[in-house]
This record gives structure tokens, sequence and C-alpha cells, in this order.
């Protein structure tokens, strides 16, 4: 009899999911092949294999670059890849591997949990369950699935410390929750659908060094040019509502423009969490626009920020950025249609 079980890669990289007690606090301490047997069985033929120990807050563009060389080096033979991954950065490194590894060619899928899996009434146990059946069905892309629902990686955010519900996919639908009969895939009118055609490349060459800012009243502008002093090489500012920027007295919109003309590149996102940055509406946007800072969108700041990281490690100049912030590489970003 043939074997038509799903074969799912589980790639362990630690955080709280796999934490336990110490004398420190809870710190990594379970492997995947823990993780699983405690899960108990599943209908899908399942490798374990740890690639990390690690609390998310050390994840940083070294270990997204292994973690990315590890999905594409092991994908062969499997039909989906599940990465438990700590919570706190699991927004970050979703983003980053959908830059990493375009045109990905099956699902791979980020989970983790709020409290340890061997802690009673967990939410690990549901959301890897989740995770793997996503793993198995889902289109292939980057994925987070947490507190049953499936959500693209590029465009998830953290909003909770303690809830079990503390991810939220930002203006754009889960791409699938869990129903009373399943896994039910919705799709959306604005779900990244990926080509056929695309050619799975992996592509880890960052620059790391860019700063994100959240204006404030009474931000000092002279913050920014200490930055780029410093060796930033680019910045994302989360402005005010559609990209608003103050040119009264502590003027950022002339800071940002002299910024711009030394090469760096400036994107500004809002503060708010849902729809977009429309630097054509209000006056304090059109400045910046004139100025030349590359609107986000609707782009979350944690995927700005390392779609920023990715150009500029692919050294691209000022205008091969705004360029390419203004494409949809895989679902991040609602390129209006003329």
């Amino acid at each position: 009899m043939t074997n038509t079980k799903k074969k799912i890669l589980l790639l362990s990289t630690g955080g709280t999911i796999a934490s336990v007690a110490s004398e420190e606090g809870l710190v990594p301490g379970q492997s995947g092949a823990e993780l699983l047997h405690t899960l108990g069985g599943q209908p899908y033929e399942i490798t374990a294999k740890d690639i990390l120990s690690l609390d998310s807050s050390n994840i940083q563009p070294e270990e997204w670059t292994y973690i990315a060389e590890q999905i594409y080096q092991l994908r062969r033979g499997y039909d989906g890849i599940v990465v438990s991954h700590g919570t706190d950065t699991m927004a970050y490194t979703a983003s980053m591997l959908t830059f990493m590894l375009q045109g990905i060619d099956l699902p791979v899928v980020l989970t983790g949990s709020q409290v340890p899996m061997q802690a009673i009434l967990s939410d690990a146990p549901d959301n890897l369950r989740v995770a793997f059946a996503a793993a198995a069905t889902c289109k292939p892309g980057i994925y987070i699935a947490f507190n049953r629902q499936i959500m693209r990686g590029c465009r998830c955010v953290k909003i909770r410390t303690t809830g079990f519900d503390a991810f939220k996919s930002i203006n754009m639908d889960p791409v699938a929750q869990v129903t009373s009969d399943g896994i039910d895939i919705k799709h959306s009118a604005n779900e990244y659908v990926p080509s056929e055609h695309a050619i799975c490349t992996l592509n880890t060459k960052v620059n790391p060094h860019v700063a994100m800012v959240k204006l404030f009243p009474g931000f000092d502008p002279a913050m920014l040019k200490a930055m780029v002093n410093a060796g930033c090489k680019g910045i994302v500012v989360e402005a005010y509502g559609l990209g608003g920027m103050n040119y009264m007295r502590r003027n950022m919109v002339k800071a940002v423009g002299e910024i711009i003309k030394q090469g760096i590149p400036v994107i500004a996102c809002s503060q708010c969490l849902y729809e977009r940055t429309d630097l054509t509406k209000y006056e304090v946007g059109r400045a910046a626009l004139l100025e030349g800072a590359i609107s986000g969108r609707d782009m979350t700041s944690e995927s700005a920020v390392t779609k920023l990281m990715w150009a500029l490690g692919q050294e691209m100049d000022l205008e091969e950025i705004r360029a390419f912030f203004n494409k949809d590489i895989a679902g991040e970003v609602t390129i209006a249609r003329p």
C-alpha cells in the first residue's frame, strides 16, 4: 500500500515553546524530537532537526542567514517545513525569510508559543498542530501559524506579550484558520499568489546597518544625522498617520531631505497598525515626499526594515531602492493599480 502521508520537516530554533525552567529563568532546553513526543501522534511523516537553541531576542541577521540556508538545503523531499521559533522576533524572521528565499517552492511555517510546551494548558500543542496542517496544505510561501490562524509571514506583527492571540495579520486577511471541519483555506482579494514559474533562490546578503525611528513630538532631527554619521545606511521612520512629518522648529522634513541627498534611503511608514501611508494627502506628507522620502504604503515596520536591509545587501543605490519599494516581491505590500 502506497504511503500517502505528507512529509514535514520540523526545524527547531529554541524559543519559549522549547523552554525549561532554570535558575536564570526560562531558557530553551527541549529538542524538536522532544516537542514531537509531547505532542503525540500526527497524520504526517515528521522529521525533526535542531538547528539552533536560542531565545529569539538573540536571533539576528547571522541567524536569519543560517535558518534560510537550512531551509534551502534541506527542503528537497518534503512537502512542507515548520520552524519552531521564539515569538519576540518571529515576525522579523518571517519577513526576512520572505526576501532571502524568494520563489520558495513549498510552504514554510513559523510557529511558537506563549507558554512552554511542557507546561499545563500551554498553547504550544495547538500551534504546532496548526503549523503542521499549514505546511501540508498551504501554497508555497513563508507563513506564521498562531492561535488557530495561518498568516503570511511578511504581514505579521506581534501585538501581545502574554495573550495566546499574540500575532495579527496586518492589512491582509489570514490565509487560513481552523474551523470545526479542520483547516479551511480562505483566500482574500489581497492575498499574494506565487507565480507557477518562480524559481526558488537563496540570497542571504543583507546590510544590517539600518535604523528604525518612531517619530514623536519634540524628536530632535539631529539624531538622524548622528545615526548616519555613525554608519547607518538606511532609515525607516514610523511617521504620524498617513506619513506626516513635522517641519516647524525641529524640522524633520529638512533633515530627511539632507540625509537623502547623501544617498541614504528614508522609508516612511505609519505608526498606525492598520491601513497605509499616503504622502500625497497632507502638506506634512507632501513635504517629506518632495524631499525624497519613500512611502512604505501598507507594509509592517518589520517588513519594511528587513526589506531595506536586504536591498542594501544587494548594494542597490537610492533610486534602485526606491524602485524596489515600489514592487510587491512576495505579498508584503499592496501596490495600487493605475
